[in-house]
């Protein structure tokens, strides 16, 4: 089809055309199979010791990522508590200026 459109454009629009029209390209099958690929790494291979090494790598990995979130987490109360102090200094500032106003 790719050199149909490179090559000959109308025939590759025509098969594009067919293909949609008969549902090919939408079909189930293409969606099951690439669905099935992603779980493929959760099936034991049979090799206990690259079973072992995957699930030690994968358990390695979800603490990593666990530690990750709470560094990001971490990291978003930081700003968290910056902007609100700056926010607070800016409050008290215009206030006291304000103050200063009322008293001159």
């Amino acid at each position: 089809m790719v050199l149909g459109f490179i090559f000959v454009w109308p025939v590759g629009l025509a098969l594009l055309f067919y293909m949609i029209w008969n549902k090919r390209m939408f079909s189930r099958s293409c969606r099951t199979s690439s669905a099935r690929h992603g779980f493929s790494a959760m099936r034991p291979s049979g090799n206990t010791a690259f079973d072992a090494y995957k699930e030690d790598t994968l358990r390695r990995l979800e603490d990593e990522r666990g530690g990750f979130e709470d560094f990001l987490q971490r990291l978003r109360d930081a700003k968290d508590k910056a902007e609100f102090d700056e926010f607070i200094d800016n409050h008290a500032k215009v206030a006291a200026s304000s103050k200063e106003t009322e008293d001159a």
